[in-house]
């Protein structure tokens, strides 16, 4: 069939079609991944934005003859699917970066992770948090879930709130509680220098940090008890009221060590699950990072409850810390999200390298290649993501929801030949392949930078702020090369 007339007759046809409305972008010729309700793939598609909104996908022909941009990107060669949701990450851990490595979880938070924090400052913790989103947008993450708990006084933790807004993400920050310190802490070793304030007080400067970021702030105060397996039962029971109240999540580390719901049935006759569920705290605004030590009980009660849960496979290979149970969790109707854990337990913020490992991980524990499928992993890290945090109209391509949008480049030999887009984003793309990330319409990454962001100037700040923190706490010694190897094997030289 001929090519129509560009110039068609009068009362034709195409005379009759409205002429093309103004937009503000139009992604033309990509792999379209749209994630929506039927899972549509586009294999040469465009996307129209305007506003904060999508407002038109589909057939790359189509949707451009029905829009007049003022930008367009030729995205051929190119992936468009929903931006990343990092449903558990700590920014502030960006300085701990490649330090720390060889110890299973307890003893690396004794040794490690409670003398980085506790040696933290407030500027050092704003660099770190800076220089942790500057790598989330990079990597085509549009919303954080951000548990940070050092320092937690309402003007870091507001001024942390600040710094991820400023780079353009959405999100949460969860400021982490200690309050009243509990037997189990004790019995651990947790350092005093974390418990700041008692329960009362935590949960007065939360109310305070959730109120200053109200309903309209793309990045709001989540309440979040640093771990539920060591914390106390009243600032628990608080912080669901103030979620509650709030109309926001809560989070909290939940049973990532194998240990942690044994010291609690041990401590109080209960698993720590279960006692939320008992005391109907367990509702669909938890948000429980890890669960990887859940009994078939809780696992239940986590579905029932429509609770979500942040899975860390990256973290959790790192630490040794076990395999959540995806499959039980899922079919149970729990919303599992995907995260980071941040930079400190893994090395990158890459929601590539996290839906590959989750694949990994999960095969491996149930010796089924066909139990999970890159499929399932895509929507975790991205529509379902977008449940876990409270984001509404986000998670897929589709007209009306939020531009929370990623560009992956395609074109690489390590991801050529492209026979199934979902499967070379999955198996093959890295974090380095992202070309575009926008948030609400904005662009807050495009082709090696971040707009608005020195980020010549940031990296120095940070090398400069994280060398003074290793000599501070004194973590020289983990910098040397080989010095665990030989510890290991008994060698003193």
């Amino acid at each position: 069939m001929p090519e129509q007339s560009p110039h068609p007759l009068p009362g034709s046809p195409a005379d009759s079609q409205p002429p093309p409305r103004p937009c503000a972008l139009l992604l033309s010729g990509a792999q379209v991944v749209t994630v929506d309700d039927e899972r549509t793939v586009y294999t040469s598609g465009s996307v129209a934005v305007d506003g904060d909104r999508i407002v038109d996908v589909g057939p790359a022909r189509e949707v451009e003859a029905r829009w007049r941009p003022r930008r367009t990107v030729d995205c051929r060669g190119r992936a468009i699917l929903p931006g990343f949701t990092d449903a558990h990450t700590h920014l502030f851990q960006s300085f701990a970066r490649g330090i720390g490595d060889g110890e299973p979880i307890r003893p690396w938070l004794n040794h490690f992770m409670w003398p980085y924090a506790v040696h933290l400052d407030a500027e050092d913790a704003l660099t770190a948090v800076r220089l942790g989103a500057v790598e989330a947008a990079r990597a085509g993450i549009t919303t954080v879930v951000d548990h940070h708990y050092a320092p937690t006084d309402p003007e870091t933790v507001l001024a942390v709130a600040d710094a991820i807004e400023e780079v353009g993400l959405r999100g949460a920050v969860a400021r982490g509680m200690t309050g009243d310190r509990t037997k189990i802490a004790d019995a651990r070793g947790l350092p005093d220098a974390l418990y700041r304030h008692g329960t009362a007080e935590e949960l007065e400067l939360t109310r305070q940090c959730m109120a200053a970021r109200g309903p309209d702030a793309r990045v709001r105060v989540w309440p979040a008890p640093l771990n539920l397996s060591y914390g106390d039962r009243d600032l628990v029971r608080g912080a669901v009221a103030l979620a509650r109240e709030h109309g926001v999540r809560w989070h909290t580390h939940c049973s990532e060590g194998a240990g942690d719901p044994l010291s609690y049935l041990e401590a109080h006759g209960v698993r720590p699950v279960t006692w939320l569920a008992r005391e109907d705290l367990l509702d669909a605004r938890a948000t429980l990072a890890h669960a990887v030590w859940l009994d078939e009980e809780e696992t239940a009660a986590v579905g029932a409850a429509g609770a979500g849960v942040a899975h860390n496979p990256c973290s959790n290979a790192y630490l040794a810390s076990g395999t959540m149970p995806w499959l039980p969790l899922r079919e149970a109707g729990t919303v599992v999200a995907l995260g980071t854990d941040g930079p400190s337990a893994g090395g990158r913020q890459d929601m590539f390298e996290v839906m590959k490992q989750t694949l990994f991980a999960q095969r491996l524990a149930s010796l089924d290649p066909a139990g999970v499928r890159c499929e399932d992993v895509l929507e975790a890290a991205t529509r379902d993501g977008a449940r876990y945090a409270g984001v509404r109209d986000a998670g897929a391509v589709r007209p009306g929801a939020l531009a929370d949008l990623v560009v992956v480049d395609l074109s690489g030999t390590a991801v050529q030949p492209v026979h199934r887009a979902v499967s070379a984003l999955v198996y093959a793309a890295r974090a380095g392949d992202v070309v575009m990330t926008l948030v609400g319409g904005r662009v807050v990454y495009e082709d090696g930078h971040c707009p608005g962001i020195d980020e010549e100037a940031l990296g120095a700040r940070a090398r400069e702020r994280a060398a003074r923190l290793v000599e501070r706490a004194g973590f020289g010694p983990l910098t040397v090369p080989w010095r665990h190897r030989e510890r290991r094997l008994g060698r003193t030289s």
